[in-house]
């Protein structure tokens, strides 16, 4: 005997896993386009049922920290990032969101919060030599120490992976210019 065709047994009404992980690739890749569009609060809501329904996705965990720390929700991004770096110890881009969320606002961070920041920065580092804007930020945390010498160094190497860093450049010929 045929079943009618509205009865759904629990098994197929399940997505397959194909169509989850499909499911979940849209979602995330939504998140990232309200992220770059600078709508962080926005692209938690696609990211965050991204990770309920594939909480080991390193991917939605990286935009999801990256939403929190835009909303300057620094510590909340902080065990969604460290539970990536876990799952993917290999990717620079955990360590480098992980560092922004323990630096937090450089201004205000503590000595302990820019040690978490510097620990996580040299590990993306150590992952890819030539991450974006990480010696750059490096640079900025050895300034508000007063550690010119490494302060110069990540300058420069700021400069180094990318020639037309001005912002790095500034810094670097202030540093030259000695104390005004």
């Amino acid at each position: 005997m045929n079943r009618p065709s509205h009865f759904h047994d629990r098994k197929s009404s399940q997505p397959r896993d194909g169509e989850q992980s499909e499911r979940v690739a849209r979602l995330v890749a939504e998140g990232a386009r309200l992220l770059s569009q600078h709508h962080p609060g926005e692209a938690l809501v696609p990211l965050l049922k991204a990770q309920e329904m594939a909480p080991n996705n390193v991917a939605a965990a990286i935009n999801i920290g990256g939403a929190y720390i835009l909303q300057g929700e620094h510590k909340q991004a902080i065990p969604v990032l460290e539970k990536a770096s876990r799952l993917e110890p290999a990717n620079s881009m955990v360590w480098i969101n992980l560092a922004a969320a323990y630096l937090g606002k450089l201004p205000f961070a503590t000595l302990e919060m820019q040690d978490r920041a510097i620990e996580a920065f040299e590990r993306a580092l150590a992952i890819d030599a030539r991450a974006p804007h990480v010696n750059y930020n490096l640079g900025l945390i050895y300034l508000e120490r007063k550690d010119i010498e490494q302060a110069a160094l990540h300058f420069y190497a700021a400069i180094e992976n990318d020639p037309n860093d001005l912002d790095a450049q500034t810094w670097l010929d202030k540093i030259r210019q000695g104390p005004s």
